[in-house]
């Protein structure tokens, strides 16, 4: 505990965080659900077909749905770029790395990364965090999570590498749980279904500490593979009937937290946001508009970056409002830090804007003119770290009408017209009959040509050698040569 205690203090000082004098009735919770593997055709409200949501339908209705909002294509890219509001090509986790299942000394280390987590705490704020990490090693770290800025976890860490039993994220979960006192080793709840003893935490948390302004992060664990039964669909056998009872009970576990926030009186200075961390699974089709829908995980297509973002507030969100506002992941970051009256480190260095005064009415756009995805992929162990598979990832990047495509040799690929072409079909890039689309590209290349030539490596002070650490053989992550034409199943 002293050691950690050590960590924080070295963190407020490094960062030069500093708590705000705000008064408390005046900011505002946040309550921030990031689901797991869950396009827009799976949403009643995007206009999915086959599929009820109705209490997910209900925080667009009584708040503000955004049509273009991009999470990066998978997994590790989009939660890392959640808590640091950096690009991929930035904070170096550029590809997939499963801390607890390969190890080798990697992991999200707070001494070298920004933390949303602790910038709100340092701020004044209780924050609490439940369900799915996977960026440290409970057995090696058992406090990273207060390190990482929570007061409270209940957290699946994610399979560890040596332990079978650690898979288990629904049914008879393997679930760590503590807070600044300490940290309980990670057991077995026999019988128990994770997700529902995720939300229970965090109502606990919010009933305990609802007298201070409170930042709780859901990254739920639904509706990521493996396919269950639920408890209220036990009987579901095939993959795709699964996957549609594990979207039902999202949208029942995302109600519950809603009735809790009105339960405890908290509804009126409560901001929720819901969001999710990338397409949906390859194996498992939806419908949306009309179209058939394949999952797009981990891929550049807008079926794997474009996601569902809502966000709901009774008071200080307007009302039933569709937007074609621009925002991105690395948003999020400055947006909650502007919602807590935390002041970010002039030193410290984010690539998003603050969306703020958007979602509560005081602005009719975004400050974004283009938005950008990148980040897919199995990393690599290479000379003792783990490193980019390739120096520079392949990646997109749009405006409100235009796609770019760019390839691993920071050349571009493909461009689409999304309003005239919503399924990528149609490759303008060479299109010299068509001036909108020249002068798009130009101007999207021009923004590209910013970035950095080769993406960074991830920071990190490695963690001691440890018997189970074992790098996953290298495959070529999907994507590695230049892609021109993406899956049919892209869609808006």
């Amino acid at each position: 505990m002293g050691r950690a205690l050590g960590i924080l203090t070295a963190l407020v000082i490094g960062f030069g965080a500093s708590v705000s004098t705000a008064d408390d009735e005046s900011r505002p919770n946040i309550l921030l659900i990031l689901v797991d593997d869950l396009g827009k055709e799976w949403i009643g409200c995007y206009g999915a077909e086959g599929i009820e949501t109705p209490h997910i339908d209900a925080l667009a209705a009584g708040g503000m749905r955004f049509e273009h909002a991009y999470s990066m294509p998978q997994c590790t890219p989009s939660r890392l770029t959640l808590l640091t509001g950096q690009y991929p090509f930035r904070h170096g986790w550029v590809n997939h790395w499963d801390v607890p299942r390969f190890g080798c000394g990697a992991h999200f280390d707070p001494e070298q990364n920004a933390s949303i987590a602790r910038l709100l705490r340092d701020a004044g704020y209780a924050t609490a965090v439940a369900g799915k990490w996977q960026i440290d090693d409970f057995r090696v770290e058992p406090m990273a999570m207060f390190e990482a800025g929570f007061d409270s976890w209940c957290m699946w860490t994610g399979g560890e590498g040596g332990n079978p039993g650690s898979d288990e994220r629904y049914w008879n979960p393997y679930i760590a749980a503590g807070d600044a006192s300490g940290a309980a080793p990670s057991t077995t709840y026999r019988g128990a279904f994770g997700p529902e003893v995720f939300a229970s935490s965090l109502i606990d948390f919010m009933r305990s500490h609802r007298k201070r302004p409170m930042f709780l992060y859901f990254p739920m664990a639904l509706v990521h593979s493996p396919q269950v039964p639920t408890p209220s669909e036990p009987g579901a056998e095939s993959a795709q009937e699964r996957h549609a009872a594990m979207v039902r009970a999202t949208d029942a576990i995302v109600g519950r937290l809603v009735q809790a926030v009105d339960d405890l009186g908290l509804r009126e200075r409560t901001i929720i946001i819901l969001t999710t961390d990338n397409g949906t699974a390859r194996n498992i089709s939806g419908r949306r508009l009309g179209r058939e829908v394949r999952g797009a995980k981990a891929e550049l297509s807008e079926a794997g970056t474009a996601m569902p973002f809502i966000v709901n507030g009774p008071g200080l969100v307007p009302e039933g409002v569709v937007t074609e506002a621009l925002t991105d992941f690395t948003d999020l970051f400055p947006t909650l830090a502007e919602f807590a009256g935390a002041e970010v480190p002039g030193d410290q260095v984010v690539d998003g804007r603050s969306i703020a005064p958007l979602i509560r009415g005081e602005a009719d756009d975004s400050p974004r003119n283009w938005i950008l995805s990148l980040g897919r992929g199995p990393a690599v162990y290479r000379d003792g770290r783990v490193v980019p598979a390739q120096p520079y990832i392949d990646r997109v990047i749009r405006d409100q009408r235009f796609k770019l495509w760019i390839g691993r040799n920071r050349e571009p690929t493909a461009l689409y017209d999304l309003q005239a072409d919503p399924g990528e079909e149609r490759n303008l890039l060479n299109a010299n009959d068509d001036p909108e689309a020249l002068a798009a590209r130009d101007r999207l290349l021009a923004i590209a040509a910013t970035f950095p030539e080769h993406d960074a490596a991830p920071r990190y002070r490695p963690n001691p050698p440890q018997p189970w650490d074992r790098p996953p053989s290298h495959r070529r992550p999907p994507g590695n040569d230049p892609i021109v034409i993406p899956p049919r199943s892209g869609e808006p």
